[in-house]
């Protein structure tokens, strides 16, 4: 199964098809998108469950009654027999990975975003359990990131076989000045 990462896409009403036009070369592979918050409106959703299921949380920046109705802070999915879980705000990264340890033990990966910054890193616990954390990064504002991106989670016969973060955009422009 192949699940696309996406995150903090900050779009506006009618603006979806930014975020369709950037993931173009991606959307025909999803066999389910995963969206860790800061959709800001909710076509963007109905956008992207054009091209595969979406599951989604809330971000700090969804307030709008529709969103706030629609999305949980935090969701536990099985994908594929593999437990995916997904919060917008992971917290500081000191202490990142006891924290989403602590909030979803059995998650064999944990998506989040609110950064902006792409990440992955897999830990394992004592008893042998790997959990992959991943922040997919933006795949509409880069901010101090050279590259908007998403990423892909990998899953076969219950497990994560491979996470990849993919660039949506060229490197910004330097000015001479």
């Amino acid at each position: 199964m192949q699940v696309l990462l996406v995150a903090d896409t900050h779009l506006k009403r009618g603006q979806a098809g930014r975020l369709i036009d950037r993931l173009a070369d991606h959307l025909a592979h999803a066999d389910a998108i995963v969206h860790a918050g800061d959709i800001t409106d909710a076509s963007v959703l109905d956008e992207l469950a054009r091209c595969a299921p979406v599951h989604a949380v809330r971000g700090n920046n969804d307030v709008t009654a529709d969103l706030r109705r629609l999305l949980p802070e935090r969701l536990i999915l099985d994908l594929a027999g593999c437990t995916v879980a997904v919060v917008h705000d992971s917290g500081q990264a000191a202490g990142r990975a006891a924290r989403l340890r602590r909030w979803f033990p059995t998650a064999d990966a944990v998506v989040f975003g609110h950064s902006h910054i792409p990440w992955s890193e897999a830990h394992t616990d004592p008893a042998g359990h790997v959990q992959h954390h991943v922040n997919p990064g933006s795949a509409i504002q880069a901010r101090r990131q050279p590259h908007c991106s998403a990423a892909w989670l990998r899953i076969s016969l219950g497990a994560v076989i491979d996470v990849e973060h993919v660039v949506l955009s060229v490197p910004r422009a330097r000015s001479a000045f």
